[in-house]
């Protein structure tokens, strides 16, 4: 979710649901406890080699709400849209090829929306001259990094001589491109929410957010919101049920994105669509302006974007997301968004 302040109150949401096992999640930003919704229809199938992805909403340049999130992986040569070697953002948990990944094809799918809708090839100057003097943070846990630094990778690509600070705090990390006086941040916040140590232990105050948090986001032009994983518990693996491969145990080895046999087999469903569904409906009680960037559908598919063993832990991650990989197209994807905003009057700019 985006939410553009005006110092006190909101102006546009955009709320974003995210990958697989992810679920980026609204909150209202005037005064008030966080609002959850969304909604996702994740259909999957094959037709001359690319990979359908079921309907969301949202808004784009030139696409209707519909056609943004309904569409194809479609194999692209030109990709991926910046080295990997040379951006000095990625951490080791997303760093795959620095840590061994063999295969390179899973960096050349680019995200095509259907009827006849044209993503604008992402222009990272554009991007900051756009966000000129202003400032976007990313709220939430290891998701939300992961989407930080593919956009930091990707306008680094576009700017790589632009003097760029960074900073570094406790749960707050900051890379300021002191040419177009813009900064894009990363504060984290697993739950969005206070925790407070109890007797009984950690207790979540589903109606609270400190006072020194809400002035930090006050102080933003844009925050993202992200916040699932840490609140979704599956118990048992269910391999790649979900994938449409039930014998599959995990993510290792997987070098292609979902091909099932039929158009309608693979949907996001289970827990995931119950959360997305209660998603949505919260959201139509928001009375601020809401856009939705339905990227969950999308992501489902690309079981072969994740660190897998190839990645600085020592474990194998399912969850996160390889940089250069998946995370750029939900970039692409804000970076639309942004660009389909009238400059006067605002929300956006």
């Amino acid at each position: 979710m985006i939410c553009e302040t005006t110092r006190r109150s909101c102006g546009v949401l955009i709320v974003v649901a995210a990958a697989a096992v992810a679920m980026l999640a609204a909150l209202s930003c005037g005064v008030g406890p966080a609002n959850a919704g969304g909604g996702v229809n994740g259909n999957a199938g094959r037709q001359q080699r690319q990979l359908k992805a079921g309907s969301g909403g949202g808004s784009s340049g030139g696409c209707s709400n519909l056609n943004l999130y309904e569409g194809s992986w479609v194999y692209d040569q030109a990709y991926p849209p910046y080295d990997s070697s040379s951006c000095p953002f990625i951490a080791k948990e997303f760093d795959c090829l620095k840590f061994g990944r063999p295969d390179r094809r899973y960096l050349q799918y680019r995200w095509q929306p259907g009827g006849g809708c044209n993503l604008p090839r992402f222009e990272g100057e554009k991007f900051l001259r756009r966000m000129e003097g202003k400032k976007m943070m990313f709220v939430g846990d290891s998701l939300s990094m992961n989407q930080y630094e593919s956009l930091l990778c990707m306008l680094h690509a576009a700017v790589s001589n632009s003097n760029i600070t960074r900073q570094s705090q406790p749960y707050l990390s900051t890379a300021t491109f002191q040419d177009y006086g813009v900064s894009i941040m990363l504060f984290t916040s697993h739950y969005l929410v206070d925790i407070e140590e109890q007797e009984i232990g950690r207790v979540l105050k589903l109606d609270s957010i400190s006072d020194a948090t809400s002035r930090l986001w006050r102080q933003m032009d844009f925050l993202v919101f992200n916040t699932w994983a840490w609140w979704y518990r599956t118990g048992p693996q269910k391999g790649g049920t979900e994938w449409g491969k039930p014998g599959l145990r995990d993510c290792s080895h997987e070098t292609d994105p979902v091909l099932p046999p039929e158009a309608s087999n693979l949907a996001v469903g289970g827990a995931v669509s119950l959360a997305l569904q209660a998603q949505q409906d919260a959201i139509k009680s928001i009375h601020h302006p809401i856009l939705f960037l339905n990227i969950t559908g999308l992501s489902h598919l690309r079981k072969d974007g994740h660190p897998s063993s190839h990645s600085g832990l020592a474990r194998l991650d399912c969850t996160h997301w390889c940089i250069a990989g998946v995370p750029d197209a939900w970039n692409q994807l804000l970076y639309t968004t942004i660009l389909d905003q009238p400059s006067t009057p605002a929300p956006f700019f």
